[in-house]
């Protein structure tokens, strides 16, 4: 069995996220002492806090905060009695920590000059990144960690595998494949994001086209295209990816902690005997 530390480096450096458990207090008779750790993630469990009910009330409320993707830190007393089916008869504080939270799944279409330079910058980011491209003498021999190469003769079919909430961003190589691609992505219309490369001209008459699909305008509206921050005006492929990765960013802080809830105070989690020495 890993100990919790082993296992929290394992799943970072995959990027799988998980909740680290601590005894923050204790009082009376407990299973393990105050500083045990373990740490859950969405279908393993490393280390122990004592066994038990307890522990498997840390799992599921873990799971939960996995689930919804909550990133903030979260306080749980449980006492340990006849209601957590424990004989203990102690209190128990337990810090939920979540680690390793992605912001961000990314599609990437186009392994481009501005996709190899955008994709290094994405992998830095708490993002996991899908690079889809036809051609596969474009990828780079080495990719950044976090990073999943997709070679594709229809990029198009790789549209209906990505995650509801994705972020979607269009550059390839070919402009018809580009509309194929906006088209699939609008249909869908369950994105966080969705650009396409491109000048305003390039922006007209593929929305002219799209309306001739039958895309409304609110839906075209929701595509970022010129993409990226504009007050970044260099035309370097790293600059234009650096402000590609700025708009990425400030799109997903705007939801950031949307998820969270306020934690309380320790001094409140414990009994009435104890929370008077800890307001001292």
């Amino acid at each position: 069995m890993y100990n919790w530390i082993s296992a929290l480096a394992d799943l970072q450096d995959r990027g799988e996220p998980c909740v680290l458990v601590t005894i923050i207090e204790e009082l009376g008779s407990t299973p393990r002492n105050a500083g045990s750790k373990m740490v859950i993630s969405a279908s393993q469990t490393f280390d122990t806090i004592g066994g038990g009910h307890l522990e498997y009330k840390a799992m599921e409320l873990a799971r939960q905060m996995l689930a919804s993707g909550q990133q903030s830190t979260h306080l749980e007393r449980f006492s340990l009695g006849a209601s957590l089916g424990q004989c203990c008869g102690g209190v128990t504080v337990l810090l939920f920590e979540p680690m390793g939270q992605v912001q961000a799944q990314i599609a990437v279409f186009g392994a481009g000059h501005v996709g190899r330079a955008l994709v290094p910058l994405l992998a830095s980011l708490p993002c996991k990144v899908r690079w889809i491209d036809s051609r596969e003498a474009e990828f780079p021999e080495h990719l950044p960690h976090g990073v999943r190469k997709i070679v594709s003769e229809e990029p198009l079919d790789e549209i209906d595998e990505l995650p509801a909430g994705s972020y979607c961003i269009v550059m390839t190589h070919n402009h018809q494949l580009d509309l194929e691609l906006s088209a699939a992505i609008l249909k869908r219309n369950d994105f966080a994001y969705f650009g396409l490369i491109g000048s305003k001209t390039k922006r007209v008459k593929f929305e002219h086209r799209l309306r001739d699909r039958g895309f409304d305008s609110s839906t075209l509206q929701r595509m970022r295209c010129p993409m990226g921050i504009g007050d970044v005006k260099g035309k370097l492929p790293v600059e234009i990816a650096i402000s590609i990765a700025g708009e990425i960013i400030a799109t997903y802080n705007a939801d950031f902690g949307q998820h969270t809830t306020r934690a309380e105070p320790i001094a409140k989690l414990l009994p009435a005997s104890r929370r008077s020495q800890a307001n001292r």
